[in-house]
């Protein structure tokens, strides 16, 4: 990871923090930010290697668990509910029900046994991602060279999915740089399983509220951190100047 990169994007995200701190609209201001700069980039980033397998209809990798953080999930929230509000009496049922009975089957898996048990997405309607505007940063930054290869690893073959390197690392340098900030400015910075954090959201609205005063709302569906997955402390506390720096500006 680039420390002038990450340095760059988490002041971004605190400048936008310092200033919009009140605003109702901070959670979705802060993910579409995260999602702007992501896509804003990828395509330099990736210029140089071949097409990408993945397109609509090859949801093989949509069995996966997905983590967010807490903008990218409450934006979501309000999303369902807005698709539940326009197609109320779809034949598949309300989005945020499908959401519900995906949460009862995988929540408190391991990312193993998430994939072992192959439990769709809830946001895949007829091979597509009804939600693929919003989706997460983790769906932007998961890509792959050999659909035939995901189909395979999904029914549980042992086979090398070649996937883009440049996607994983920019969703982790935007990702970490978006949580950076957070945790500068007192808010909670981790990342949650994405079908529990969604229910939460849409079951008690006011878990955003709580949120932005600081607390951990959505503590319940908070993945725990191994050592692989730990943030550059280091990397931070020099983040955390900057970002001072940019309140301070602001």
């Amino acid at each position: 990871m680039s420390e002038a990169a990450f340095i760059g994007l988490q002041r971004i995200f605190s400048s936008l923090l310092a200033s919009s701190s009140a605003s109702r609209n901070l959670t979705d201001m802060l993910a579409d930010r995260a999602f702007d700069l992501f896509e804003a980039n990828i395509e330099a980033q990736t210029s140089h290697l071949p097409a990408l397998a993945c397109a609509k209809g090859c949801p093989s990798c949509c069995a996966l668990r997905v983590t967010a953080t807490a903008p990218e999930i409450f934006l979501l929230a309000r999303y369902v509910r807005q698709i539940d509000e326009r197609m109320p009496a779809t034949g598949l049922g309300l989005l945020s029900r499908r959401v519900k009975l995906a949460n009862r089957a995988t929540r408190g898996l391991s990312e193993t046994a998430r994939m072992k048990l192959r439990q769709p997405c809830p946001f895949v309607v007829r091979g597509g991602c009804i939600i693929h505007p919003a989706r997460p940063l983790a769906c932007r930054g998961h890509a792959s060279f050999d659909r035939r290869a995901c189909a395979q690893a999904m029914t549980g073959r042992d086979v090398d999915v070649p996937v883009s390197a440049p996607h994983a690392a920019l969703r982790a340098l935007v990702q970490d740089a978006l949580r950076a900030a957070l945790d500068s400015t007192g808010l909670a910075s981790d990342l949650y399983e994405l079908n529990q954090g969604i229910v939460l959201a849409l079951d008690v609205p006011d878990r955003e509220r709580a949120w932005r005063d600081g607390e951990d709302s959505l503590a319940p569906a908070r993945i725990e951190r191994t050592a692989a997955a730990q943030p550059d402390a280091a990397l931070w506390r020099r983040a955390a100047g900057h970002a001072a720096t940019a309140q301070d500006e602001a």
